[in-house]
């Protein structure tokens, strides 16, 4: 009887260790993989749901009789110390204090020509100025207009960059706004996606021919991470990043990490998985062999880490820590260029010894890994940033992260001024190498017309490379005229019957006060970063 009854105890204690393990795995998807530091704290904590049970700690156990006095199994103490010893001595060992060089060689870095790989071009099309803030408010206004989904679902804080079809675009889906919202709406799925247009500065709701079954705001066995857990148990999850195809089709990208240095360390993608969460199929790839469709394989701060490995390690941990002899890194935050059929990610780089200038940038392909580096010596980005707040101080705007365009030749970080509110008020335009030449504009062309008139003023370039702006005319008639307040100017908007805008400051031309309705007029534009929307340089009135 005696030994049925312990019999019984230890069925019992191992039943509740194997239930109390599956739901901590349930809960917590550890990757089973020797290589995650997570998958060696789940073993120690999967020991402890077995061990106290089986009263291995005595005082806890259906075996001690020590009640209260607690009193630790030798051998089961010897078996926990093992993964504790390997996340300590693994760490160690995998650390940038023994593998300096094998961290520093996890990446190559072509040093390239700024004004061979960044051609000038009259309207910046390629880069993403506006940030993942003021996308959100322009994605919640737009499906703020939307009775039949604004109810049940929230537009996602993360906004992902993407090059669709040639142009810089930021993607957001929708998402669950609690648990009883996805109850009601689980069978429907998460209809559709906002898209917002980082140049153009405006935002559109797409809803998908399939719903997505799969995403982060759902729960049980269509929760994301747990489906793709239960599908790859070994993979070691980095970004998981929400993207379309170019026919619109949505996907999850999921990079796949392994360390290229020792049990844990340079964690670097190795795979990507790409996931459909309509029905819940994916395909895995090398990172060599993805599709070039897809974009965010390298996130932002990835890019910049494993550079900075590059840059303070390459001599050396003790070069890193004392001399610091040719150490450089990156400076704090990225912006996006589209090259081609890619996104890059954008940073300064600088000294680690220096204060407030960069010694070069680097440009970072967030699909392949590719670096390129460029030596261009300058303001950094955030004293080049206060720059263009200072021109419009009493204004109180906030420059967004800047990118980096060739004027002229010349070297320029170009970003968007924004009001309280996170709307885009203005561009500016701020000389790399002598940040005191500072442009605004309330669009691109304004600014960098305004830029190039403050390089001549300055002798940069000279009168005579000043380039007149490009102008068109157009011969129209107005169905709509408004008045709108930018920037603490009355600006004038006139669409014409093909449904094109043109817009001009009352402050510069007056006369536009008196454009009417059904007027005909002959007007000298130019072209602006919007397709739409055009920017009149002057106009008279057609007569017959």
């Amino acid at each position: 009887m005696k030994n049925t009854s312990k019999t019984l105890g230890i069925i019992a204690s191992v039943v509740i260790g194997t239930v109390a393990t599956a739901l901590a795995y349930y809960l917590m998807l550890p990757p089973l993989n020797i290589h995650s530091s997570g998958f060696w704290t789940f073993l120690i904590m999967v020991l402890f749901f077995y061990g106290l049970p089986l009263g291995v700690v005595s005082g806890f156990g259906a075996v001690g009789k020590k009640s209260g006095k607690v009193k630790v199994n030798k051998i089961f103490l010897i078996i926990a110390a093992i993964p504790v010893a390997v996340l300590v001595l693994g760490g160690i060992f995998s650390s940038t204090f023994f593998n300096a060089q094998k961290y520093a060689a996890v990446i190559e870095v072509q040093q390239s020509d700024f004004s061979e790989d960044m051609p000038e071009a009259d309207v910046v099309t390629n880069i993403s100025l506006m940030d993942t803030a003021s996308a959100s408010i322009l994605g919640n206004r737009e499906l703020g207009a939307l009775s039949d989904v604004v109810s049940q679902y929230n537009v996602s804080l993360d906004y992902n960059q993407i090059n669709y079809k040639g142009t810089p675009k930021k993607v957001a889906n929708l998402e669950y706004v609690d648990f009883f919202r996805w109850i009601n709406n689980s069978a429907n799925g998460v209809p559709g996606y906002v898209m917002v247009d980082p140049v153009g500065n405006d935002a559109d709701y797409v809803k998908f021919e399939k719903p997505m079954i799969y995403v982060d705001s759902a729960y049980l066995g269509e929760d994301l991470m747990r489906k793709l857990r239960f599908s790859y148990p070994t993979k070691i999850f980095s970004s998981v990043n929400f993207e379309i195809d170019e026919a619109g089709n949505p996907y999850y990208i999921v990079s796949c990490m392994k360390p290229h240095v020792g049990l844990f360390g340079a964690m670097d993608v190795n795979e990507v998985i790409i996931f459909n969460p309509c029905d819940g199929t994916s395909e895995l790839f090398a990172v060599a062999d993805a599709p070039s469709w897809i974009d965010n394989v390298y996130d932002g701060d990835l890019a910049s880490q494993k550079y900075n490995w590059f840059g303070t390690l390459s001599r050396g941990f003790w070069n890193s820590v004392i001399g610091k002899r040719d150490c450089k890194m990156t400076t704090e935050g990225y912006g996006y260029v589209v090259r081609g059929d890619d996104v890059w990610y954008y940073t300064g780089v600088t000294s680690v010894t220096s204060d407030e200038s960069n010694i070069g940038f680097i440009l970072t392909n967030a699909r392949t890994g590719e670096y390129k580096y460029y030596p261009i010596i300058g303001a950094e980005e955030y004293s080049a940033m206060g720059a263009a707040q200072g021109e419009v101080q009493e204004k109180g705007y906030v420059a967004s992260f800047p990118s980096l365009i060739n004027v002229e030749g010349e070297a320029t970080y170009i970003m968007v001024l924004k009001d309280e509110n996170g709307l885009v008020k203005l561009y500016a335009l701020v000389n790399v190498e002598n940040y005191s030449i500072v442009a605004t504009g309330d669009t691109q062309s304004s600014a960098k017309q305004a830029y190039l008139e403050e390089l001549a003023k300055r002798g940069v370039i000279t009168e005579e490379e000043l380039p007149a702006p490009e102008t068109k005319t157009a011969d129209l008639t107005v169905t709509a005229v408004r008045l709108a307040t930018v920037g603490g100017e009355t600006v004038v908007y006139i669409t014409a019957e093909d449904g094109t805008v043109y817009r001009g400051a009352l402050a510069s031309d007056e006369s536009l006060i008196l454009v009417t309705e059904g007027m005909a007029l002959t007007v000298e534009y130019a072209e602006t970063e919007h397709a739409k929307i055009r920017a009149i340089i002057g106009w008279s009135e057609k007569t017959e």
